[in-house]
């Protein structure tokens, strides 16, 4: 079966704590190797005589298993008032078609009748965490799968205690959102912990109400921290992972360390049924303290934007390039009039540090630049046809994902290109054609669309010059003395001559 990405709100399945498992070692006991003359030798469980469990004299065993009880006990009893159940209400609207067109399969899209547009209301549950007070308004962080297009919010206490309360703002790109009720009575707030410090085999606990049971525990380790998102996540954050059950329900709760801190919102668990097996992800908590801060005062989140189209980079494309051993962002396309452009970066820059800090890759660069402050000067190193370059510039705020589509006209080249390799050209079954060049994908609505150029063409000459790799071709596009760019490219049999102004 493959393995799916599963939002963890409204359902799932809770479990045994990790605790029984260190019970069943600690009774079972040390078990012993024999040295031989070959090495350390297993000796054989038949070996073992078998008896009962003397606890008089297994006071240590019991000892470190009452203090770890002890120490669940106590984050337990810190953390359950302050992580709340969050019960929604969403309005679900149809477009009032009475039944599909069964023409549509063989036709296409067929006009249909027009029936009376219809609304059914949906009940969905998750988690949330208090995480601040001001005066009287208590907010509490949650998912944006869990609360960001509710039209009912109610919060529900440890105690039975109930609120209604309202969206204060929400954030698609790292699925978090921040609701707001108001009460006078005493509520405790969680305490915030660094999700920066924790480690590969560091206990945590994951607090919510999977399956609408509230006040819900469970335990585990940190399985791994850097996660990236997958297919359906969301990509503006990293995530821990964690064996400690999340659930359907669980969205939107609490993922604290041994200290009662949170250190993380859990979100999503990847599956093979839809049920929990060991592989939860939460967004460190890091990634959402100022996300807290924006929502409160701006109701948004606000994002860092340098102003470039990038992405991964052909393995065969390092030679062309001159890039070595280099690894980091490769640079398809500068938006004009963005800081990036300002700042001298280029189409075919490899950008691999920011203020010293060293890139793996393009969603490296996403997560370090979008969590910066709008504002903020930073210095890039970069791989510019085989020399290493520093450029420093100032961030700007990045628009929403509406407002960056519909500046595609803006983005130079507005394509990307692609070396001819023996898999590509049998992919696109190029023949004997002599060319070394590929166009890639074409930015809707940018220069190149807009002129003519095509996915598949291919590129001959630029600038008059020949290109026959990467390195001629980001070399004359780059070339500041004309402002037309001239492509010699080849379709279909056809030659043609394309021109881009920058």
């Amino acid at each position: 079966m493959s393995l799916r990405k599963v939002a963890s709100s409204r359902w799932f399945a809770p479990s045994v704590t990790a605790a029984l498992a260190l019970a069943a070692g600690l009774a079972v006991g040390a078990l012993r190797f024999g040295a031989g003359a070959g090495g350390s030798t297993l000796i054989p469980a038949e070996s073992f005589t078998a008896r009962a469990v003397d606890f008089n004299t297994n006071q240590d065993g019991i000892q470190t298993l009452q203090s770890l009880q002890n120490a669940f006990r106590a984050v337990a009893a810190k953390v359950l008032p302050s992580v709340v159940q969050v019960d929604v209400v969403d309005v679900v609207k149809n477009s009032g078609a009475d039944f599909p067109n069964p023409f549509e399969f063989f036709f296409g899209p067929q006009r249909q009748r027009q029936g009376q547009p219809r609304e059914f209301r949906q009940q969905g549950l998750g988690s949330g965490v208090v995480v601040r007070r001001n005066g009287e308004k208590l907010y509490v962080l949650t998912n944006d799968h869990v609360a960001g297009e509710a039209e009912q919010i109610n919060i529900k206490l440890q105690d039975g205690r109930s609120y209604k309360a309202k969206l204060v703002g929400r954030d698609e790109n790292k699925d978090l959102a921040l609701v707001m009720f108001e009460t006078r009575e005493n509520i405790p707030v969680a305490e915030i912990g660094d999700s920066g410090s924790l480690m590969v085999g560091d206990w945590v606990l994951a607090v919510g109400s999977p399956l609408g049971f509230e006040s819900t525990v469970t335990a585990g380790i940190v399985s791994a921290i850097g996660r990236r998102s997958v297919q359906g996540a969301a990509g503006f954050t990293d995530y821990i992972q964690t064996d400690a059950a999340i659930n359907q329900g669980n969205s939107g709760g609490a993922l604290v360390n041994i200290y009662g801190q949170v250190v993380g919102i859990n979100s999503w668990i990847a599956s093979t049924s839809g049920g929990n097996i060991g592989l939860g992800f939460a967004i460190p908590i890091n990634n959402a303290k100022r996300a807290i801060d924006d929502f409160i005062t701006k109701g948004r989140s606000e994002y860092g934007w340098i102003g470039i189209n990038m992405g991964g980079l052909q393995p065969q494309a390092a030679e062309d390039l001159r890039l070595g051993e280099a690894r980091g962002a490769f640079v398809y396309g500068v938006f004009k009039g963005s800081p990036a452009e300002k700042a001298g970066l280029q189409p075919g820059d490899l950008i691999t540090r920011v203020d010293g800090v060293a890139l793996k890759d393009s969603s490296d660069l996403l997560l370090t630049i979008g969590n910066l402050t709008p504002g903020r000067r930073v210095e890039l190193e970069l791989v510019r046809a085989g020399s290493t370059q520093r450029l420093s510039l100032q961030v700007a705020a990045r628009a929403d994902e509406k407002q960056l589509a519909a500046q595609s006209s803006k983005v130079w080249p507005g394509f990307s290109v692609l070396k001819i390799t023996d898999d590509v050209r049998a992919q696109l079954n190029l023949g004997n054609s002599d060319a070394g060049l590929v166009i890639g994908a074409v930015d809707q609505g940018g220069p190149a669309d807009v002129a003519g150029l095509k996915s598949g063409d291919l590129i001959t000459k630029v600038g008059g010059r020949e290109v026959r790799n990467l390195g001629d071709f980001y070399k004359a596009l780059n070339n500041p003395g004309s402002r037309e760019v001239l492509f010699a490219i080849q379709r279909q049999g056809n030659n043609l001559i394309i021109g881009l102004v920058r």
